[in-house]
């Protein structure tokens, strides 16, 4: 399961897990568990709803959180 930074136009940005990353073909996002990044739940959701569909043309870019599982980049500076 991988967790989202979803920011949408005109609204709070939004923290959803996904089970896959959307597509570049992809209309809609689909998240579980929305929360603001401070783990508080978001104004313009109830506080009941534990799925979330957020077509993409409302949301203006993403960002990926880490999971801990990356692999280490290998890097040509010396150190």
């Amino acid at each position: 399961m991988q967790t989202l930074y979803v920011h949408l136009s005109g609204l709070d940005a939004a923290i959803v897990e996904v089970d896959e990353m959307p597509k570049p073909t992809d209309v809609i996002v689909v998240g579980r568990n929305p929360r603001r990044r401070d783990g508080k739940p978001l104004t313009f959701i109830l506080d009941e709803v534990n799925t979330v569909i957020f077509p993409m043309h409302m949301v203006t870019f993403i960002e990926v959180m880490p999971t801990g599982e990356e692999e280490e980049i290998e890097t040509f500076i010396r150190e």
